[in-house]
């Protein structure tokens, strides 16, 4: 009975924590604005950010608050009833040098808009 216990605790734990790797990634995808703000501002600035290692170790703290809180919250409260999931709206920054679309959107790879 011990061993059925332990093996359902597990399982929970484990159904419980996978929900956390899904979800809007929050925290996450707001340093990867922040990131991409820098960088059409200035990349030189921002390539010294990812050599520092501000960026990267910004988006390791956030992927651990996303796992822990964000993501956990809104599969939970949010979309794991209804089957909808909740979006995530990126900054808009104007280019200032053109820009490049998203491989999931149109497709085109590469290939700078004026």
């Amino acid at each position: 009975m011990r061993k059925f216990l332990a093996s359902l605790a597990v399982a929970t734990a484990a159904i419980t924590m996978t929900s956390c790797s899904a979800g809007p990634h929050q925290l996450k995808r707001t340093v990867d604005d922040w990131d991409h703000k820098m960088y059409v501002n200035n990349p030189w600035l921002n390539a010294a950010l990812w050599v520092v290692p501000v960026f990267p170790i910004c988006h390791f703290g956030a992927g651990i608050g996303d796992f822990f809180v964000t993501d956990a919250y809104f599969f939970w409260f949010h979309d794991a009833w209804d089957m909808k999931g909740t979006g995530f709206k990126h900054a808009d920054v104007a280019p200032t040098d053109g820009q490049v679309g998203s491989l999931v959107g149109d497709g085109s790879f590469l290939k700078v808009m004026k």
